[in-house]
Parts: structure tokens; C-alpha cells; sequence
């Protein structure tokens, strides 16, 4: 049956390969792997300690980092993680809705796809803002929206799935300070980049402002170095643990402070998943320019050299140059240069990228 198993798994991309880099899949670490597999044998559910006990703690204080690095410290955030990115705004958009019901939830046009089916999930309006010439959310728009009322959620993406793009939400936070809202921080692609160095000046004045957000996304298994799934979601004020009361006659009979199955939509969960961050992060510290930040700011170099996979775009966010314009977009190529060790690889991508595009006009190199 395994061999049956390895025959079928065959029929895969080489996904940790450095020539790979068609979509976000970055390999695990190897420690990630190890922790998880030794997690496994055991086999803990964090929804409560009855169930796993070590990996409700480790969870605990893989999570308290997360925050930190974002700027929250002590006892002043309450976060777990989840299956990924998807349950993760789910979770952050279900407390948003309770706390402002019936209200908007508005997202940049090149936003995650999921937040309008989210807001349909949980019943709530919801409204697209367009980009600018960058693929950020247009500032100056979403200020209109908000002085025509209604607005109780906007959402900002610090790092668009097809562009990287990330939204101001410097100049969010200050249209905060006019208007009654709650900011979302989808960080799922982008989170850990608060730890590179050397990030454009516009990219890094939003990220400064991540603390102010109510709620913050990342997804471990993006640049985190973790397994599927992993995803963390982080709001700055504990007290929305309320919002999550339940009781349960068969479970929380091991200790009388908050578990984790109270402030999680989800109940089940893997503490593998837990242990596997745990040891990612002690390994690899979440430090300003640390070994862990010089690993993303690689695979972001890279990044800006190259540009391979499918994606389709509006015009406006595209120099068509003499182009004639036919439609309103565009389908273009992107990267998807996640690997540290893809920054090395660039010269050797192109090489291969350009003659496989000479071969198919039919031009001498």
C-alpha cells in the first residue's frame, strides 16, 4: 500500500526545488518536519488542555512571539492558530461583525477573493475600494466611503496575493482617527516582513502602524517555514475572548484559566501544528535582520529580479507602453520567489526562462 502511496505522489511538481517557482509553496523546514512528526505519534488536539497539554502551551508561546514581533507585549493580544489564512479572517471578521453588526466591510480590489465570501459567510455587507497605480487601496477613495457612513470594517492587505502590494495603512490608521472603525491587518502573505530591513519607504510606514491595527492575520506556512496548515490570527484586545464564551460538559476539566477551544470558532486542532512553529521559532528567533529575516529579504530580492507566474491584472496597475488596449486586463507573469536560496538561483531562472522563450518565437539567442 506505502509503495502504491510513493507511486501516486509521484505525480507532483517539485515544489522545494529552486527552479520552482510557479506558486507559494515553500518547503517546511526541517526541523519544522521533525517537530511535527514527533508531535504526531502523540497526536495532541489544542481545542483544550485535556487534550494536549505540552502543545496548548507551546501554542501558547508561539503565538505570544508572533505578537511581539508585531508589537504587542504581555497580556495585551489574544491569538491561536488555525488551518490557514481563510479561517483565520473568517475569525477576525466574524468578532469585527459582532462588534459592529449590520456594517461594511470594505477590502481593496486586489484583496484576497475570500473576504467577500467571508462577509457572505457571516451576512455582511461588503465593498471594494479600487488600487492605485501601485496595487495599493486608494487612500483618498476609501476616505470618501467613509464619510458616507456605514463603514464598520476595513480590511488592509500587507501583501496581495497577486502583486505583493501593500496597503497604507499608515494613511488608514490616521483616517481612523475621523471615522469609527475597526482596521483588519490581513498579513497572511506578508506579516514576517516586518523583520526585513529593507523595505521601500511607503511599505515600511505601513508596516510601522501594524500594532494599531484591532486584528492581525499571518499564515506561518507561507514564510514561516511551517507545514499546511498553519495559520495565527491575533486581536490587540483580550477582551474580545467574550465574544467566543461557550461551555462545554465534556471538556476544560484540567485547569480553570481560558483555553484555547474558548476563543477558537474551531474546536479540533492539531498541536502538532503547534509544535512545529514552536521549534521553527526558537530555532530561528523573530528578530530585526535576524537569520530568519535574511532568509525573507533573499527570497524578496529575488523577487524583483524576476517575474514568472501567471497573473491576471487590472491595465491601470500595468505600463502598456505603445500597447493598444483591448480589454480592462491583463494577463502577466509574476514570481512566486519564496525559497531563501532562490536568490542565488535568479541568473541560472532567466537563463533557462529566456531560451525557452527564444525557442518558442522561433529568435536565435
Amino acid at each position: 500500500m506505502l509503495k502504491e502511496v510513493a507511486e501516486r505522489l509521484k505525480d507532483n511538481y517539485p515544489y522545494g526545488d529552486p527552479l520552482y517557482a510557479g506558486q507559494m509553496l515553500k518547503p517546511p523546514h526541517d526541523v519544522a518536519r521533525r517537530a511535527y512528526e514527533m508531535a504526531l505519534k502523540i497526536n495532541p488536539n489544542n481545542h483544550a488542555l485535556d487534550g494536549g497539554r505540552a502543545s496548548s502551551a507551546m501554542e501558547k508561546e508561539a503565538v505570544a512571539e508572533l505578537a511581539k514581533m508585531i508589537g504587542w507585549g504581555g497580556d495585551t493580544h489574544l491569538g491561536h492558530l488555525c488551518g490557514g489564512g481563510t479561517m483565520a479572517n473568517l475569525e477576525a471578521l466574524w468578532v469585527a461583525g459582532q462588534l459592529h453588526p449590520g456594517k461594511t466591510v470594505v477590502a481593496s480590489t486586489q484583496a484576497h477573493y475570500t473576504h467577500q465570501r467571508i462577509a457572505g459567510v457571516l451576512g455582511l455587507p461588503f465593498e471594494t475600494i479600487p488600487c492605485d497605480r501601485a496595487g495599493r487601496m486608494d487612500a483618498a477613495v476609501l476616505a470618501g466611503r467613509l464619510a458616507a457612513g456605514g463603514v464598520g470594517t476595513v480590511v488592509a492587505t500587507m501583501g496581495t496575493t497577486a502583486t505583493g502590494a501593500v496597503d497604507p495603512l499608515d494613511a488608514i490608521v490616521e483616517l481612523r482617527g475621523r471615522y469609527d472603525f475597526r482596521i483588519h491587518a490581513d498579513a497572511a502573505y506578508g506579516g514576517y516582513f516586518l523583520l526585513v530591513k529593507d523595505l521601500g519607504a511607503q511599505t515600511r510606514r505601513a508596516f510601522d502602524r501594524i500594532a494599531e491595527a484591532a486584528s492581525v492575520v499571518i499564515d506561518p506556512h507561507k514564510h514561516g517555514l511551517q507545514p499546511y496548515g498553519c495559520g495565527c490570527v491575533l486581536f490587540r484586545d483580550p477582551s474580545v475572548g467574550r465574544l467566543y464564551s461557550h461551555d462545554s460538559p465534556y471538556t476544560y476539566f484540567t485547569s480553570t484559566e481560558m483555553h484555547l477551544g474558548e476563543i477558537s470558532l474551531e474546536c479540533s486542532r492539531p498541536g502538532a501544528a503547534a509544535v512545529a512553529l514552536w521549534a521553527t521559532q526558537r530555532l530561528f528567533p523573530l528578530v530585526p535582520d535576524g537569520d530568519f529575516a535574511q532568509g525573507l529579504a533573499n527570497g524578496r530580492a529575488a523577487a524583483l529580479d524576476l517575474h514568472l507566474a501567471l497573473a491576471t491584472l487590472p491595465v491601470q496597475l500595468i505600463d502598456l507602453q505603445d500597447m493598444q488596449r483591448d480589454r480592462d486586463t491583463i494577463v502577466c507573469l509574476r514570481s512566486v520567489l519564496m525559497k531563501p536560496e532562490h536568490r542565488e538561483w535568479v541568473d541560472r531562472i532567466w537563463s533557462i526562462l529566456d531560451a525557452a522563450t527564444s525557442a518558442a518565437l522561433g529568435t536565435p539567442r
